[in-house]
């Protein structure tokens, strides 16, 4: 009897051994997990395609930001873990952005997403990362509704479309009163996507109460082959000014047929997009000369590290910054904070350390003095400028002249528009 006791407790024995072994080496694994030494960030971008010029922007703003948070030792709080980014390929296309927000966050194992620089595939690229609960930051994308869908995981640096449409309404409103050239009429031109749509809502609401009449509103299919008959429509329906949401060919080809066709508003004004691209002036020329545009960030703004991280982007890629390559740029610090805050690859530790961002200081003051998000996700108070395309020493520039805190010293707005050589 004493010796089937002995038997059994030495069986008993093993088992605990075995199990205590078990039980190390389950927390070695954990250990292993633990110990991080990269963190996968995928990013959508439009590579290919009509508007691939300014993906392409985008991720060389995103690497060079990159490079140096790499080169300063990563991610500290992860034990010098580097971000290695992971890039797909939108292709401007919605369904392809949701093909590629599910792989990669199930087959890439992403820590989170970023892109997608066109806010139709930014929707339901965003709905894929919140029902995987991965979070997915927007550095670009300014249809409204993209942070008002009531998701945890979405987060927004740019501005909010109708933020631009609230500043352009102001604007043109301000340079009535200082030329005495009252705006009476609008017309709005633009792409018919949720990225055009959602700005014609915004005028809209903006010119509520103004007294100003829209006269004429015109959609058009992304990447038109000739936008003859909508120019014309201008030129006969001849509003006080014209407001444009275009992306590249488009902006440049309207910019052109407007030329072609002498259409002479008192103002053309952009919202972004097309019109701040850097092929954009390659594809106009002179005809872009005195056309208003409306952005966060020029390289002539009074900001801290503006000049000095312009210049730097300048020499890798040889042309400068726009602000769209700004967004991404900073979009990469504010993303180290917040993984230097959360010292996790877990997506619910980082969504909630982005959710806790509160950054004033460092390269992300070139784009905002501080950056802050609210409940929904959204970035509080982007800054928004309105700029002038003119001749600098013979060379077109985006010259910023308004609001007149923040304009290009010595240069005033040319108001109205000067017509067509």
């Amino acid at each position: 009897m004493i010796k089937k006791n002995k038997f059994m407790l030495s069986l008993l024995v093993i088992a605990l051994l075995l199990a205590v072994s078990f039980t190390v080496a389950g927390c070695g694994g954990g250990d292993q997990a633990k110990k991080v030494t990269e963190v996968k960030i995928g990013n959508i971008l439009p590579l290919s395609g009509s508007v691939a010029p300014v993906g392409k922007v985008s991720q060389q703003a995103r690497d060079l930001a990159v490079e140096e948070i790499n080169a300063q030792g990563g991610i500290k709080s992860l034990g010098g873990a580097k971000i290695k980014m992971v890039y797909a390929d939108s292709k401007g296309d919605p369904a392809t952005g949701v093909s590629e927000s599910e792989r990669l966050i199930t087959q890439e194992k992403v820590a989170l997403l970023t892109g997608t620089y066109q806010s139709g595939v930014a929707l339901p690229a965003t709905e894929v990362a919140e029902r995987y609960q991965v979070p997915f930051y927007c550095p670009v994308p300014s249809e409204d509704i993209i942070t008002e869908r009531g998701f945890k995981y979405v987060f927004r640096q740019a501005e909010k479309t109708t933020w631009r449409n609230r500043d352009q309404i102001t604007f043109i409103q301000d340079m009535g009163k200082q030329f005495g050239t009252p705006v009476k009429t609008v017309a709005f031109i633009y792409e018919n996507t949720a990225w055009g749509q959602g700005a014609v809502k915004g005028w809209e609401k903006y010119l509520e109460g103004t007294g100003i009449e829209v006269i004429l509103k015109e959609p058009y299919p992304t990447n038109s082959s000739d936008l003859t008959p909508i120019v014309l429509k201008v030129k006969q329906a001849n509003p006080d000014v014209v407001f444009m949401v275009s992306y590249v060919s488009d902006a440049a080809l309207l910019t052109n047929t407007f030329a072609e066709h002498k259409v002479k508003p008192l103002a053309f004004i952009g919202t972004s997009g097309g019109f701040a691209d850097p092929v954009y002036f390659k594809t106009t020329g002179d005809n872009c000369e005195y056309f208003y545009d409306i952005s966060t960030w020029e390289p002539d703004v009074n900001r801290p590290f503006s000049q000095e991280v312009n210049k730097k982007f300048t020499e890798k890629y040889g042309y400068g910054m726009n602000a769209e390559a700004v967004k991404a740029y900073t979009t990469m610090y504010v993303i180290k904070d917040a993984l230097e805050r959360a010292a996790s690859v877990d997506p619910e530790a980082i969504r909630k350390a982005l959710s806790e961002t509160k950054l004033s200081e460092g390269v992300t003051q070139m784009y905002a003095s501080e950056i802050v998000f609210d409940e929904s996700g959204q970035m509080v108070n982007a800054p928004l400028i309105i700029s002038q395309f003119r001749k600098v020493d013979g060379k077109m520039e985006r010259v910023t002249v308004w609001p007149a805190k923040d304009a290009r010293p010595d240069w005033e707005p040319v108001w109205p528009f000067q017509g067509w050589n």
